[in-house]
């Protein structure tokens, strides 16, 4: 895609950090955006300054873990807009119980919340929105967010292979896209550290998967490699990481990285698999 003027993008986890981003650069840029979150209040204030910017959104909350939320999703943006052309499968969660501490330990409600979030809400995404796409014959693209953490080596417990599951699924979708003949690309989004509120994502767990009088999980490890220190440093604003993302729509780039600095602990993982070396706890 290269002409956004007039077109419709859906941003999921939109009501903040790299989703709000996305939706008002996507604004910025002519775009009618649908703005999709599962926390009200903070949805509402987002469509409520883009609104005064004279931006054409429309908020709807959604809770990408469930398919019929999604579902309901599309149908209240084909009945507003007619039609999507940028899918932006965002949301994510990470918190207690994503990263640190034995994969053992983690309890069936660990793995549902940051699962159906995380992984199911892309699936639900393209599920919902995919055919209308696809029958439309028009251009589009889907960016899937993932995470540096679905590259590289994975310390980083329950979060990481969920992105590391959302890399895969993408990969496949951008096959499946490409078999098809359709006009739609498709992208993974894989940030380094982005100035985001992602580690208060616990504030939105439901109730019925929180574990009940459970202690808080050590700090991962993982956290205080050199390379992470680094690349934290080196962190960017979400309006930048939104940018990134437009160009690489418009270069109909796969893999959309925010910066370099985790080139080497992608290169040790790769390295590592072709040398059939067993897994580091090393980044670098």
């Amino acid at each position: 895609m290269q002409d956004f003027e007039g077109k419709v993008a859906v941003v999921t986890g939109a009501a903040s950090g790299i989703g709000l981003g996305l939706a008002t650069r996507f604004a910025q840029e002519g775009m009618k955006v649908v703005l999709a979150d599962v926390e009200e209040g903070a949805i509402e204030s987002a469509v409520t300054a883009l609104r005064r910017q004279e931006h054409d959104v429309l908020g709807v909350l959604t809770d990408v873990s469930s398919a019929d939320s999604v579902a309901a999703l599309a149908r209240r943006t084909l009945e507003t807009y007619g039609g999507v052309h940028v899918l932006c499968n965002n949301a994510g969660v990470a918190g207690a119980g994503g990263s640190g501490g034995p994969v053992w330990q983690k309890t069936a409600k660990d793995w549902q919340w940051a699962m159906g979030v995380n992984f199911y809400g892309v699936v639900n995404g393209i599920s919902a929105f995919l055919p209308a796409m696809v029958e439309s014959g028009e251009e589009g693209h889907v960016v899937n967010t993932a995470s540096m953490t679905g590259v590289v080596s994975n310390m980083f417990g329950i979060y990481g292979v969920t992105k590391h599951a959302v890399v895969a699924l993408s990969e496949y979708l951008y096959y499946s896209l490409a078999e098809q003949g359709a006009k739609i690309g498709a992208s993974v989004l894989c940030p380094s550290f982005v100035r985001t509120n992602l580690g208060a994502a616990d504030r939105n767990r439901p109730e019925a998967l929180k574990n009940e009088g459970a202690p808080a999980p050590p700090p991962p490890t993982w956290y205080n490699d050199p390379a992470v220190v680094a690349a934290r440093a080196k962190s960017i604003d979400t309006d930048a990481s939104a940018q990134i993302v437009l160009d690489a729509i418009r270069e109909k780039r796969f893999w959309i990285f925010t910066d370099r600095e985790m080139d080497d602990a992608i290169r040790a993982r790769a390295d590592g698999i072709l040398a059939w070396r067993n897994p580091g706890a090393t980044l670098t």
